[in-house]
């Protein structure tokens, strides 16, 4: 968006700020690398948001309560907060403090490993960024911002169920912490972690895309290779090998472990994965600590 002209600010924290500040941030992608002078600062108090501003959350799920209190405190109720997020929960949370809350389902191939630097590998459109009001409808804002991120170069859509969109892409989380315990992916276990999802979506009566509409909607969205680069992990894998000693994990897994214990289904997959996304990130473990056949096991003996 900012190479495409419009106003963009950056909020970013620790190290991340401090390059972008000193050095710009670096955004690579199959067919350039380039550093691009974004204005950036540390603190919403900061950012002078005002009338016409929109607010795009995109930090973890895990940070989302800090990050809504402290633009609340500075920009009042009345500014429009859209959640970039994975998870489900978070435009939920964002209610407590404003009045127009946007979710945003997000299928965007990038990394962010080191400090100033993001790296998309998408292909012809930069990802997908499907928005919409939430719980649901359209107005105004996300047909601005849709035709804004589309004049950008992603592929981005008014969507009056948006949240139908990011529960089908919760399904596909549910393997992050997978990928980040074994540096590697399961099929078997996979199809464990979604089966029980979709045994609680049922019993909680939500709404979720098919996997067929999914990929209708994704045909658009391609990735190549990135020259030097070799394509690392998702965004849990990328916070493990950053170190950063927290992962998203409570509201992936979690989410289905709390709508089991709620609705009285069983989620012996999901409380696994959970554990050990979360023994990952308070022992320091590295990407790859546990085999698929040990995961396995815990899983299988795993009491109901």
């Amino acid at each position: 968006m900012f190479q495409s002209g419009h106003e963009v600010l950056l909020i970013a924290r620790g190290a991340h700020l401090e390059a972008i500040q000193r050095d710009g941030l670096r955004f690579i992608t199959p067919n350039k690398d380039c550093r691009l002078e974004i204005p950036v600062v540390g603190h919403p108090r900061d950012a002078d948001i005002g009338v016409g501003d929109i607010i795009v959350l995109c930090v973890k799920s895990q940070h989302t309560d800090d990050a809504l209190r402290t633009l609340y405190d500075v920009a009042g109720d009345d500014v429009p907060v859209v959640c970039a997020q994975n998870g489900v929960s978070n435009e939920f949370a964002a209610l407590r403090c404003f009045r127009r809350v946007y979710g945003m389902v997000v299928y965007l191939p990038a990394e962010h490993l080191q400090p100033g630097e993001v790296i998309n590998s998408a292909e012809e459109s930069a990802g997908m960024l499907d928005v919409g009001c939430y719980p649901n409808g359209i107005d105004i804002v996300v047909e601005e911002l849709a035709a804004a991120l589309t004049a950008s170069g992603f592929s981005s859509l008014p969507d009056p169920a948006i949240m139908r969109l990011k529960y089908s892409k919760l399904l596909a989380n549910l393997g992050n912490a997978v990928q980040a315990a074994c540096d590697e992916s399961s099929r078997e276990i996979m199809r464990i972690l979604r089966e029980e999802a979709l045994s609680c979506y049922e019993k909680a009566g939500i709404d979720c895309a098919t996997a067929e509409e999914t990929r209708q909607r994704l045909e658009d969205v391609s990735t190549d290779s990135v020259a030097g680069r070799e394509r690392s992990g998702g965004s849990s894998w990328q916070s493990i090998q950053r170190g950063t000693g927290n992962i998203e994990t409570d509201y992936l897994n979690g989410e289905i472990v709390q709508m089991g214990r709620r609705y009285g289904v069983a989620t012996p997959g999901n409380s696994v994965i959970q554990r050990l996304g979360n023994r990952l990130a308070s022992e320091r473990l590295p990407v790859g600590s546990f085999a698929l056949d040990n995961v396995m096991d815990m899983i299988e003996t795993e009491p109901n």
